[in-house]
């Protein structure tokens, strides 16, 4: 398991866990430099979003206001409940 404390209390910013040796070591001195197909999917990935957004016929204005905020907040409505009946109405009953 890895160790968060090992690499936290190395001042060494470039200093992390290496899985291809199993051992904690200075990445950048290691080879390690970049995550690339992480960062290539990640990209792929936003390009498609923003896409799927631009395009959409049906919600024109949603494509504009994601891209354009930094922050959207959604508020969930709370179903309101439904009121019971009056339980002394005897309407229908012929009174």
């Amino acid at each position: 398991m890895l160790e968060l404390m090992e690499v936290l209390s190395n001042d060494n910013p470039k200093y992390g866990y290496n899985a291809a040796t199993g051992k904690y070591e200075d990445l950048m001195a290691a080879g390690i430099i970049d995550p690339t197909k992480v960062v290539r999917c990640c990209l792929e990935h936003a390009a498609s979003v923003a896409k799927t957004f631009l395009t959409s016929d049906e919600n024109p204005g949603v494509a504009k206001t994601f891209l354009t905020s930094d922050v959207v907040v959604v508020d969930i409505k709370e179903p309101e409940p439904i009121p019971a009946g009056n339980p002394m109405d005897n309407s229908g009953y012929g009174y």
